[in-house]
C-alpha cells in the first residue's frame, strides 16, 4: 500500500530549487545552450530521438539539459511531450534506397555499387583521451559533402539474384501503434520492430551480444549498415498525391544470417532487420540480431531456450521508462506495507522462540 505523504510541498519545493542549482552547476562557467547541446553531443540527441518515439533534435536537446544529462529522464520527458501532440494524418513508407549516405558500410562483401562509404565513425580511432579537446581549439576542416545522391542497391539483393538468402517478409495487415495502444502478447514483427526500436540501448545490446556467444544459435554478419538523411512524405487526398513534409536521419542495419534449413523452410542466409532515428549504428546492429533471434519460430527453428528468443520476456522488459518507473516506485513511501511485514517476521520470530523453549522443556 502506498502512503501519501502530507505536510511535505515546502520540502519538494525546496527540492526542486535543489535540482535547478545542481543543474546549472558552476555560475562562473558559461551556461550550455540547446544549440550546442544539439551540434556537440548529436549520439546522444539521437539516442533519445530513438527511445523517446520523437524526431526532434532541438526538443531532445533541451531534455537532455533539463535532466542533467540523465538519457533515461530525458526520454522519458520526450515520450511525456510526445503524449501531447496531435496526429495529423500517417505517413507513407519512408524509401532508404534513395537515402543520402553519410555512412554506408558492408561486412559481406567488398566491393559494392556506390561504395563503401566510412563515414564519421569511431570505428578506426585509437579510443585515447585527446587532451586538445580540453583547449577548446577548433577542428580540422572537412572535405566537403557531394550535393547531390544517387540511388544505392541494397547489398541483400546480390545473394536474392541467386536464391541464397530469403525474401523480405511482407506484412498486409495495418500493423498496431505501440505509441497508441498498450503491448500485447503474442506480438507480430511490426510490433516486435516497434518495441525494440524504442528499447533500451544497453539492455538490446546485451541480448544481441548473448546471441553471438551462442545462446540462440545466432551467427550474423553485418549485410549492410546505412547512415543518412531520408525524405518522408504524406499523401495529401485534396491533391490526390504525395508530398515531402521533411526530411529526418536514420540508421539502417539489415543482418545476414547463416541458417541450415528447417523442416520448413531450405538452407539460405536469413534476415534481421533493425532501423533507428539519428546515427545509432550500435543500437540498430543490436536491434538487427535480436529481431532475427526472436524469428525462430516463423523459420521453423528449435528453441534452444536463449532469454532472447522468449518474445514476451524480451518485450515486456526492454522499455526503460517502465522498468524505471516501477524500481524507482520503491522510493516511495511503503510504510503500511514495511509494517505489516516487520509484525509478521516478529510473529514468525515468536513463534520458532516458542517451539524452540518447548522442545528444550521437553
Amino acid at each position: 500500500m502506498y502512503v501519501a505523504v502530507k505536510g511535505g510541498e515546502q520540502a519538494i519545493e525546496n527540492a526542486h530549487t535543489w535540482l535547478a542549482e545542481e543543474r546549472r552547476g558552476d555560475v562562473t562557467v558559461p551556461e550550455l545552450s540547446v544549440a550546442q547541446i544539439r551540434e556537440q553531443m548529436a549520439l546522444a540527441v539521437n539516442r533519445v530521438m530513438a527511445e523517446g518515439s520523437l524526431f526532434d533534435p532541438d526538443l531532445a536537446a533541451l531534455a537532455i539539459k533539463q535532466s542533467r544529462g540523465d538519457l533515461i529522464e530525458a526520454i522519458f520527458l520526450i515520450r511525456a511531450y510526445r503524449t501531447t501532440l496531435p496526429r495529423f494524418g500517417v505517413s507513407a513508407p519512408i524509401d532508404t534506397e534513395t537515402m543520402a549516405c553519410d555512412r554506408r558500410i558492408s561486412a559481406t562483401f567488398k566491393d559494392v555499387p556506390g561504395g563503401q562509404i566510412l563515414g564519421p565513425t569511431f570505428d578506426y580511432t585509437h579510443r585515447l583521451i585527446d587532451f586538445k579537446l580540453a583547449a577548446d581549439g577548433e577542428v580540422d576542416a572537412v572535405p566537403e559533402r557531394p550535393a547531390d545522391h544517387t540511388t544505392m542497391p541494397r547489398v541483400a539483393d546480390f545473394l536474392n539474384r541467386e536464391g541464397l538468402i530469403e525474401e523480405a517478409p511482407q506484412v498486409d495487415t495495418e500493423p498496431r501503434d505501440l505509441t497508441r495502444e498498450p503491448l500485447e502478447m503474442p506480438a507480430d514483427r511490426a510490433l516486435r520492430l516497434q518495441a525494440l526500436a524504442r528499447a533500451d540501448e544497453g539492455f538490446t545490446l546485451s541480448l544481441a551480444y548473448s546471441t553471438q556467444r551462442g545462446y540462440a544459435r545466432n551467427h550474423a554478419f553485418v549485410g549492410e549498415l546505412r547512415i543518412g538523411t531520408v525524405d518522408v512524405q504524406m499523401d495529401i487526398p485534396e491533391l490526390g498525391f504525395a508530398i515531402d513534409i521533411g526530411e529526418i536521419t536514420v540508421t539502417e542495419c539489415e543482418s545476414v544470417n547463416q541458417f541450415t534449413g528447417s523442416k520448413t523452410e531450405p538452407p539460405q542466409f536469413t534476415r534481421g532487420y533493425g532501423l533507428v532515428f539519428g546515427q545509432t549504428e550500435r543500437k540498430a546492429i543490436s536491434m538487427a540480431l535480436v529481431d532475427r533471434a526472436m524469428r525462430w519460430e516463423e523459420l521453423g527453428e528449435d528453441n534452444v531456450g536463449a532469454p532472447v528468443q522468449d518474445a514476451e520476456f524480451v518485450l515486456y522488459h526492454a522499455d526503460n521508462i517502465q522498468a524505471t518507473g516501477f524500481l524507482e516506485h520503491i522510493k516511495l513511501p511503503h510504510y503500511v506495507d514495511f509494517q505489516s511485514e516487520l509484525e509478521l517476521v516478529r510473529k514468525l520470530r515468536r513463534d520458532v522462540h516458542r517451539a524452540q523453549s518447548q522442545e528444550a522443556a521437553e
